[in-house]
């Protein structure tokens, strides 16, 4: 049971560093800092939690001690890495960097220029009043 157990582990740690390289090589190629984003936050999570998760069951399986701290890292990595690269990428468009020639539409640029419109300007404003008014009556 132990070797298959050691096996498992070593395979969820060769697989978390094969990721890393998948990582690192994609920051390195890719053409512009959307898709360089993208490889970073997702190869490098997906990397970071394979290996947590050979460390966990190496812990537990090899030491027979139950890490709950690694439990924690895996779900903080889980939840913060991804909203992380998000929030970089819609950084980096709000401050004006370009997109790589061949990424195909700009649907975001069409969703912000239809809310700085002045007829979507109108409705909001339209629609705050109207909420006011159902606060009021149901008060």
């Amino acid at each position: 049971m132990i070797e298959i157990a050691k096996l498992i582990i070593v395979a969820f740690i060769l697989i978390g560093a094969f990721f890393h390289l998948i990582a690192a090589l994609g920051v390195i190629r890719l053409p512009d800092v959307y898709t360089r984003n993208h490889a970073a936050s997702k190869a490098a999570t997906l990397g970071v939690l394979c290996i947590l998760l050979g460390t966990f069951l190496y812990f537990y399986f090899i030491h027979d001690h139950f890490n709950s701290r690694v439990l924690l890292g895996i779900l903080f990595m889980f939840l913060t890495a991804p909203v992380a690269g998000h929030l970089l990428g819609r950084a980096a468009y709000h401050s004006g960097v370009k997109m790589w020639g061949q990424n195909g539409p700009d649907d975001y640029k069409e969703y912000i220029e239809i809310k700085k419109s002045e007829k979507y300007q109108e409705y909001e404003a339209y629609r705050k009043k109207i909420e006011e008014n159902i606060k009021v009556e149901s008060k």
